[in-house]
């Protein structure tokens, strides 16, 4: 989910940070219009996501799945994320098509978003039409199902690294933070409107008598919103060809802008910027010596040059991903059984009762409400999004990333110790303040850190400055939200062992007890910039 830290480059003298309008590398300064276009992908994901939470049990329960495959389902999407974005994500620092480096990848995981809403919404739908035999129909309709729904969960957590690093390599340190607020504002938008969406009753109206299911409703509406958004999104910000920027450097002048050895490629940190949008200057350097930028790229792009990228890590930078994991851990541990607690702790129903027993009729009823509880958490999230800017000049990230695990310990510790329904529904308010701060401080801890970094080879150019490294913001980015992954794997892996044995409640207190771990985690091991 979700999520996911830009594209960086040791290579560069000049720094993101730099406020001389006139300096040639920092990108111009984005009108508010075109951040927020930039930010509507995160809506169209947001609400797809939330269309997901809301359907995909009553799908997956409708064609049949059996219950051993319930973990393949939920596991084998963050087990691909987590092996394959750092690859993606290096993959897209060394991009050459014309369209820019970020936006084909982004434009081709749409599709497949797309592509796995149309499966596993419609699969049973049309697996009922052309197949008539009930096992075969069984079978393929839960095949489709399965492939549908681990194709959407690989796109849709996969599409965050590429997002960001888009922003990351067209804006400015100032337009950065913007951005990423708009990120956040947009994304408790999207999954609010996604969970209102979900809750109509669309079978008593028109457009679901026409569609047929609410399932085909739901496709529907998700498909026009994820079109448009993307659509805006990928024409908001335009982006330097790396080919056309490698043409235009001169070798004499490549020498003179990136006054840096180019016989390390692996080094940890990266910001490369020309134009209006990216480039490597180390590839670009490196393509005019060799007079084969191509066959330089595909050298960069190899096996051992993305672990050395990542056994080199600094500490910061590992600090920092051990912090998003924990802070993950703790929210996807409470909000995937958030709807099973509300409705067999808080409304005492069984869920494995008769579909016409009064407890299983209590137990649905805990799951409506817990579904609004979830709404308010993405309208919340939007709130404090748009909170976080006057916040910060008061407390700064430090404070934002401590209160924000501090208040969700405090919250669901309170709700799993004392469940009631009005208060757990006040107490969602706090999943919105982690769930903002999950989407905004790492990624603005990142983006310091590499202005930090290259204020300093700034500084030591005309010295020779140290030995750089062809490092992107698509593989900071990927390396950052691949914790995301790894969260949603231990979370599916050894959660629902928890709560076969002890019930939900012990997820709860759980979810409290790691975030209070990550309070002290942040507070203590955690690096900020001024």
């Amino acid at each position: 989910m979700g999520g996911n830290v830009g594209q960086l480059s040791t290579h560069t003298c000049k720094s993101l940070a730099e406020d001389d309008p006139s300096d040639p590398v920092e990108p111009p300064r984005r009108p508010t219009g075109n951040l927020i276009m930039h930010s509507m992908a995160m809506l169209g994901r947001e609400f797809c996501y939330a269309v997901e939470a809301a359907y995909v049990t009553p799908v997956l329960l409708s064609v049949g799945l059996p219950r051993s495959l319930y973990s393949t389902v939920w596991l084998l999407s963050p087990i691909l994320g987590f092996l394959l974005q750092p690859v993606v994500g290096l993959a897209s620092d060394h991009c050459r098509a014309r369209w820019g480096r970020r936006r084909p990848y982004i434009l081709t995981l749409g599709i497949l978003m797309l592509s796995g809403m149309a499966l596993y919404l419609n699969g049973d739908a049309v697996v009922s039409a052309l197949i008539a035999d009930p096992r075969r129909k069984r079978i393929w309709a839960i095949t489709i199902t399965m492939i549908g729904v681990v194709t959407f969960d690989f796109a849709a957590d996969f599409i965050d690294g590429p997002i960001k690093a888009y922003l990351f390599d067209v804006c400015s340190h100032e337009d950065k933070e913007r951005g990423l607020h708009y990120h956040a504002l947009f994304t408790g938008l999207g999954g609010a409107l996604g969970y209102l969406l979900g809750a109509i009753d669309w079978a008593h109206l028109e457009i679901g008598r026409v569609l047929g299911t609410e399932f085909q409703v739901m496709f529907f509406f998700s498909a026009l919103v994820l079109t448009l958004c993307f659509s805006i999104h990928l024409c908001s910000i335009p982006e330097a060809p790396l080919r056309d920027v490698i043409k235009d450097i001169s070798p004499q002048q490549a020498p003179q802008d990136f006054p840096l050895s180019s016989d390390k490629m692996y080094q940890y940190g990266s910001i490369e910027k020309a134009k209006n949008g990216s480039v490597n200057p180390e590839l670009a350097l490196q393509g005019e010596k060799n007079k084969n930028p191509a066959e330089q790229t595909r050298k960069a792009m190899t096996v051992k040059s993305l672990l050395r990228a990542l056994v080199n890590m600094p500490p910061h930078y590992r600090c920092l991903c051990i912090s998003h994991l924990i802070g993950w851990t703790a929210f996807l541990s409470n909000m995937l059984f958030f709807t099973d607690f509300m409705g067999q702790i808080v409304y005492h129903g069984d869920p494995y009762g008769a579909h016409n027993s009064t407890e299983f009729l209590i137990y649905e009823r805990g799951v409506e409400i817990g579904c609004w509880g979830l709404c308010i958490n993405s309208v919340f999230s939007s709130l404090y999004s748009y909170l976080q800017k006057p916040l910060v000049t008061y407390i700064g990230l430090k404070g934002l990333y401590f209160m924000g695990y501090l208040l969700f310990g405090l919250g669901t510790g309170f709700i799993g110790l004392f469940p009631n329904v009005y208060s757990t529904l006040a107490l969602c308010t706090l999943f919105g303040v982690m769930s903002s701060t999950l989407y905004t401080v790492p990624f603005n801890l990142i983006a310091k850190y590499h202005r930090e970094e290259q204020e300093e080879k700034r500084h030591q150019a005309p010295g020779g400055g140290r030995d750089g490294g062809g490092r992107g913001q698509g593989l900071d980015c990927a390396v950052l939200t691949c914790m995301v992954q790894l969260a949603q794997i231990l979370v599916g892996g050894g959660l629902g062992f928890l709560v076969n044995k002890a019930g939900s409640v012990i997820v709860v207190i759980t979810a409290s007890a790691v975030a209070l771990v990550g309070c002290c985690f942040v507070a203590l091991f955690v690096r900020y910039v001024d």
